[in-house]
């Protein structure tokens, strides 16, 4: 019994600590896409967001295209393909 709630409790508190932590990609104008650990905030015509070494980095809002969640972005396929070498 005593181990069962030691598991419960261990799994509940892995489950609530792994929730909190997202990474997120910023895929920007030209088509780089960027990773940051926090997510960016618009503040002043910026984003500011941590990097994956934990520091505050920015990057102008012009330059963003598309933020999501690392777990929703995919990666851009190009729509037109070359034909076939004969």
């Amino acid at each position: 019994m005593q181990t069962t709630w030691i598991r419960n409790l261990v799994l509940t508190s892995l489950l609530v600590v792994s929730g909190c932590s997202h990474q997120y990609v910023m895929t920007l104008t030209n088509g780089t896409r960027m990773s940051a650990a926090s997510k960016p905030r618009l503040q002043g015509g910026n984003y500011y967001y941590k990097d994956a070494a934990g520091r505050t980095a920015s990057i102008p809002a012009g330059r963003v295209r598309e933020i999501s969640a690392a777990s929703m972005a995919t990666d851009e396929k190009s729509k037109f393909k070359s034909p076939p070498a004969k």
